[in-house]
């Protein structure tokens, strides 16, 4: 058998065998809520959103004057985007990290100190134009 013909049957049976696998995992990820989390971003939003969130005294005041909603700090935990640059990841006994997102069509950075057992939000600044 020529090489070409095995090298066809082959790209063929993987080209296969990855749509298969790619609909088994949609689907298992769909109904266990499972994530797969590879990237250092989503590992660590993920890790965010798995502890308790405290929030500062200053964001507390701004939910209660309901200028800021929970679910808003809950969306920088989804989508947001870390900047490690800007975060301390080495720091002892809690790291802080720079979450970099899109809040009511604006730009926004929100301060997040990562302990062990729980998560507190320092603050949220809107970055300026």
């Amino acid at each position: 058998m020529p090489f070409l013909k095995r090298l066809g049957f082959y790209l063929i049976g993987l080209a296969l065998g990855l749509v298969f696998l790619t609909f088994v995992l949609k689907k298992k990820t769909a109904q266990t809520g499972t994530e797969f989390c590879y990237f250092p971003n989503c590992r660590v939003l993920k890790d965010l959103r798995s502890k308790p969130i405290v929030f500062s005294d200053s964001l507390d005041a701004l939910i209660a004057e309901r200028e800021l909603d929970s679910a808003e700090i809950h969306y920088f935990l989804r989508e947001g985007s870390i900047d490690f640059s800007k975060s301390d990841t080495r720091s002892k006994p809690c790291t802080s990290y720079l979450i970099e997102s899109e809040l009511k069509g604006r730009e926004a950075n929100m301060h997040i100190d990562n302990c062990d057992s729980i998560v507190r939000v320092m603050a949220l600044t809107y970055v300026l134009d």
